[in-house]
């Protein structure tokens, strides 16, 4: 086994501060646009069901800009160029949303910026988990940066839109997208391989059966967020909670997620990856069926402290699973393929459908989400035992 190279403290944390402030920059973005994207949309007189439309041929589009972005960040190299590229891209069809209206104006523009935006995030994942295998550095503790801008973001937003009004919600995603422009120029670069002829293709990545395995348990856990995301803020603000109130639930569930990052490298010694997935499954079952249950606020307050599990004990998993699976040269398109598939092209089918179960069921839609962690759950028995089985070192 390979020693990590030992940096001294100061030196480590020089190093580490970009990737903290990229996490940052991305994450307060996020933290404006996801609980409260869907309202602004409605601000725009969008019905529940153009509202998912819209969000899910977003997330379709990932599922081309995603591979396409990751692939060009491993053969050119230039990954700091093309994460401000896509960033710049996304502020500027923010810039477009002042002047349009209607669904199909909506739509042009929001298609243009959510693949965007989100395909920076893969590629920086991938230059991260790249500094925790060279240099040593703890991944939950990078990425809870991200978490903590994360309610910075929605607790400002909550806040001015309960003073102001939605067009809150859109100025403050431009000036979440000037951060990440700024951030993504500050990341350290990395080297190509020196022998560019010695990269895997990609066919080296999908076709692995436990890979692709990975993907489809990784995809449901993800998914199964769509109604959280999507309608949550809707459907409890309609119960009689506050934009403020709905921001701090959503906060509180970072905070949990924040507290697991931190504590991610001792869960994932004792679970390792597949364990991660399959305890995240586990506690989507319990979540999604509570907040079906209840639009009660003190239910609430406990059942969003499971969002550790569902989102951060998941998101380890996936990212630590990624690193000890992607052949070499692959690392930006392989968690490209994995936010196309689980954001993009799963998470897209799963939205379009939870526009029409909020409109036909309200809450209840919370139950389709249930069933899609269970089905993960039963799909990651066999590929933790398949783990276990494997030669370490191995990709199978």
């Amino acid at each position: 086994m390979t020693a990590r190279p030992l940096i001294p403290e100061p030196a480590r944390l020089r190093a580490a501060m970009p990737f903290a402030l990229f996490y940052g920059a991305v994450f307060v973005t996020l933290g404006v646009y996801l609980p409260f994207w869907p309202v602004f949309l409605e601000s725009r007189e969008l019905s529940g069901a153009e509202i998912g439309t819209v969000l899910a041929l977003g997330t379709w589009m990932k599922t081309a800009i995603n591979p396409l972005a990751g692939q060009l960040a491993d053969r050119t190299g230039r990954r700091r160029t093309v994460l401000a590229a896509l960033a710049l891209t996304a502020l500027v069809a923010g810039a477009l949303f002042t002047q349009v209206a209607g669904f199909w104006a909506v739509l042009a523009v929001h298609l243009l910026l959510f693949p965007t935006f989100h395909a920076t995030i893969p590629i920086g994942e991938s230059q991260t988990m790249a500094a925790v295998a060279e240099r040593g550095f703890d991944y939950g503790r990078l990425r809870l940066w991200g978490s903590l801008a994360f309610i910075l973001g929605v607790l400002g937003v909550g806040d001015l839109l309960t003073r102001l009004d939605p067009d809150a919600v859109l100025y403050g995603v431009m000036a979440g997208l000037v951060l990440v422009v700024l951030a993504a120029r500050g990341l350290p670069p990395v080297a190509r391989p020196r022998d560019r002829t010695s990269r895997a293709p990609l066919s080296a990545l999908l076709g692995q059966r436990r890979f692709l395995l990975f993907l489809a348990i990784g995809s449901l856990l993800q998914a199964s967020h769509a109604v959280y995301y999507g309608f949550s803020a809707v459907h409890w603000q309609a119960a009689g909670l506050s934009p403020a109130t709905v921001g701090w639930l959503w906060s509180e569930g970072v905070v949990a997620e924040v507290l697991l990052f931190a504590a991610g490298a001792a869960l994932l010694a004792r679970l390792g990856p597949v364990g991660l997935l399959a305890l995240a499954a586990a506690a989507g079952v319990l979540r999604w069926g509570l907040l079906a249950w209840t639009t009660e606020l003190a239910p609430l307050i406990a059942v969003q402290a499971l969002h550790a599990f569902t989102f951060g004990a998941a998101h380890l998993g996936a990212m630590h699973y990624i690193a000890r699976s992607a052949p070499p040269g692959l690392q930006a398109t392989a968690q490209g393929v994995y936010a196309g598939t689980s954001g993009g092209i799963v998470m897209g089918a799963t939205m379009l459908g939870a526009g029409w179960l909020y409109d036909v069921t309200g809450g209840g839609a919370f139950l389709a989400m249930a069933a899609m962690s269970a089905a993960a759950g039963a799909l990651a028995w066999p590929l933790l035992r398949a783990e276990r089985r494997r030669p370490t070192g191995g990709v199978g």
